[in-house]
């Protein structure tokens, strides 16, 4: 069973004017009431709006001027680009559509209805028509597409504050794993929805849930109570005039009959079930019920009777579920998949391109502040080296520190001076280049016994060398080292 003519609605009824949200089912009493007012043709369009609506959804008796009223709404809030009133009547021109079994009209309103409710930013009304998808791709059969949508719905109304259309979601979901006989899942799903209905004190959806969990227990077998709970959801569905949720528990109420053995009592319930469902032109269920007969006759052994039925059946169902009708429901979906993903692609291309610039421009700073530093580091380490090369390696820190050296006393150190042995006359004689190479090689090789013996050099003069020893830290050994250099 999905109910899908629970929903909430704004009442504004003509000069009674009920402000505020009104939580309420459909009632014939209430379209032949502002039929009247309507007639008068003494409204404003902000009022003629409320009463149109509230006209199409109440209208029971007459689909098509349900859907005039539908037209006409659409036409006044397109032109004002009133989202909130075209979301809700392109949703009630869906439902309509979705009663006769018009799937791919019911599916072209039902997506407009969501991109006008996707414009109002609000999650509650995008729910319930995402839960109206789900629902016409369960009527045409595609569990795996009402599935996704139901569950799309239910993630999205969740967060919303629209209890009565997350418990409506909720049933439709459960009656999707009903039709997959996944019994316990169903029956889960019902009573999760049953509870919501009855803390929001709402009836008709408390009637729903009831009549469902009737065909859970029918299907399993406990008779008495899915009469009870069919028969007392019926009675109250009859007060709201609710012929579609009617015939369909009245198929199940013969059913239930039927395998009790009261075959007389199982076709007079089948028989007011497919009255009702022709009465109101409800496709579907005249297809569903007219096969429920033929099988019903069939096992009575009136050939004749069960073969009229099943003629019946095939023409609906073809009627319903024809080739090109289903064509056009893959092709809207497709449409507006590929329409949405389109958005969201554009929107991902230009994410992506403010990244890169973002990324381009971080990198950029990043390799501007690495070469800042290694330029900084480069030139720092150029004249720590050079520092070291004039001063003592403590002086140097110190001086660096501090920004000033102290003068330090030191009472005993050690000073070795020493030259190249008949230097002048060598150097008078020797290449230039050659004679600087080999004074290069030997006081590098001075450097390196002075630092082994802990000596400080102090400076080199011509063929003149002059280090110490006991500086710039004391070393009770200078005299010794400065020897043994």
């Amino acid at each position: 069973m999905v109910c899908k003519t629970i929903r909430w609605e704004y009442a504004f009824f003509g000069l009674l004017y009920l402000l505020g949200v009104c939580l309420h089912a459909q009632d014939q009493r209430i379209a032949d009431s502002l039929a009247v007012v309507y007639a008068d043709g003494n409204l404003e369009t902000q009022h003629l709006k409320d009463v149109l609506l509230e006209i199409s959804f109440n209208e029971r008796r007459d689909l098509d001027k349900a859907l005039g009223y539908c037209n006409e709404l659409i036409g006044l809030a397109a032109a004002s680009k009133d989202y909130f009133y075209l979301f809700r009547a392109y949703r009630q021109k869906a439902e309509i559509h979705l009663q006769r079994g018009n799937f791919d009209t019911a599916l072209e309103a039902y997506f407009n209805s969501l991109d006008a409710a996707r414009l109002t930013e609000n999650l509650s009304w995008q729910g319930s028509v995402m839960t109206g998808i789900a629902d016409t791709y369960s009527e045409m059969g595609n569990s795996s597409n009402a599935s996704a949508y139901y569950n799309d719905a239910i993630d999205v109304l969740r967060f919303g504050t629209d209890s009565i259309t997350l418990a409506i979601s909720i049933l439709n979901a459960g009656d999707e794993y009903f039709k997959a006989q996944k019994y316990d899942s169903a029956l889960a799903y019902f009573q999760e929805s049953a509870g919501i209905f009855e803390q929001e004190d709402y009836l008709i959806g408390k009637a729903y849930a009831q009549g469902n969990t009737g065909m859970v227990q029918a299907a399993t077998g406990d008779y008495q109570l899915a009469e009870r709970n069919i028969n007392q959801a019926v009675v109250i569905l009859e007060e709201f005039k609710d012929s579609y949720a009617i015939s369909e528990y009245l198929t199940y109420m013969a059913d239930s009959y039927w395998e009790q053995g009261e075959k007389k009592t199982a076709l007079e319930y089948a028989h007011r079930s497919l009255d009702m469902a022709i009465q109101f032109g409800i496709k579907p269920q005249i297809s569903d019920t007219n096969l429920k007969l033929s099988q019903f006759y069939e096992e009575l052994g009136k050939v004749q009777e069960s073969l009229k039925h099943f003629k019946e059946h095939v023409a609906y169902r073809d009627s319903v579920n024809n080739l090109a009708a289903v064509q056009r429901m893959a092709d809207l979906r497709t449409d507006y998949e590929v329409s949405q993903k389109q958005v969201e692609v554009d929107l991902l291309n230009q994410q992506k391109r403010n990244q890169l610039i973002i990324l381009a421009s971080v990198g950029v700073l990043a390799a501007v502040l690495l070469w800042f530093f290694v330029a900084i580091r480069k030139e720092k380490k150029k004249s720590d080296t050079l520092l070291l090369n004039i001063l003592p390696k403590e002086i140097a820190k110190e001086l660096k520190e501090k920004g000033e050296v102290k003068s330090v006393r030191f009472e005993n150190v050690t000073v070795l001076f020493t030259d190249f042995v008949q230097f002048s006359e060598i150097a008078a004689k020797a290449d230039a280049k050659q004679l600087v190479r080999s004074l290069d090689y030997y006081f590098r090789m001075f450097d390196a016994i002075t630092a082994s013996y802990g000596l400080e050099k102090i400076k080199t003069i011509g063929d003149a060398y002059m280090c110490a020893g006991g500086l710039p830290s004391p070393d009770p050994q200078h005299v010794r080292n400065t020897i043994m250099a």
